[in-house]
Parts: C-alpha cells; structure tokens; sequence
C-alpha cells in the first residue's frame, strides 16, 4: 500500500488538486485523503473515489484486465478450453 499511497499523493499534487479540492471532489472528508496519502486503512469504495479523482482509477483497473499482461494472454487460449466437470448424479432405487 506504501507505493498506492505515494503515487495518489503524487497524481494529486500533479493534477494541482490541494487535499481539500480532492477530498470535495471525491466526496471524503480531507482527513480521510490524508489518510489514504498516508497508507492507513480505509474503506474501498473511499479509496476508488479517490483515485477516480486523481486520474488513475481507468489505467489501474485497465492495468487489472487479465489480457493486458504476458501471462494471461498466453494462458488465455488453455483456460477457455478447460471444461469444468458436470457432477453425476445417481438415481436412488430404494
């Protein structure tokens, strides 16, 4: 979380957002971006408000698609040929 935290207060200070204009526009308060700037725990949903604000939610999530990187583009072909097992069910004669 060290680096996330570097990087939004970074991507804020970038954007020329003062923690307060930042914290508006997410909707947080601005002891909550301190917080978030300083690595401490925090909810999700403030955490994503937050980077939606700065500018970088669209390229983590996008940077999160299994295809963008070497390894699922390689493994892509074999996991959508995998068939999963259909469980048999026995009928009960009793």
């Amino acid at each position: 979380m060290a680096r996330l935290d570097r990087s939004i207060r970074s991507w804020r200070k970038i954007s020329g957002l003062t923690a307060q204009i930042a914290a508006e526009r997410a909707g947080v308060s601005r002891d909550t971006l301190r917080a978030i700037e300083a690595g401490r725990s925090t909810s999700s949903e403030n955490l994503l408000a937050i980077m939606r604000t700065v500018g970088i939610l669209g390229p983590v999530v996008d940077a999160s698609d299994p295809i963008s990187s070497d390894f699922g583009s390689r493994n892509l072909a074999r996991a959508s040929v995998e068939r999963v097992r259909t469980p048999v069910v026995q009928k009960w004669n009793g």
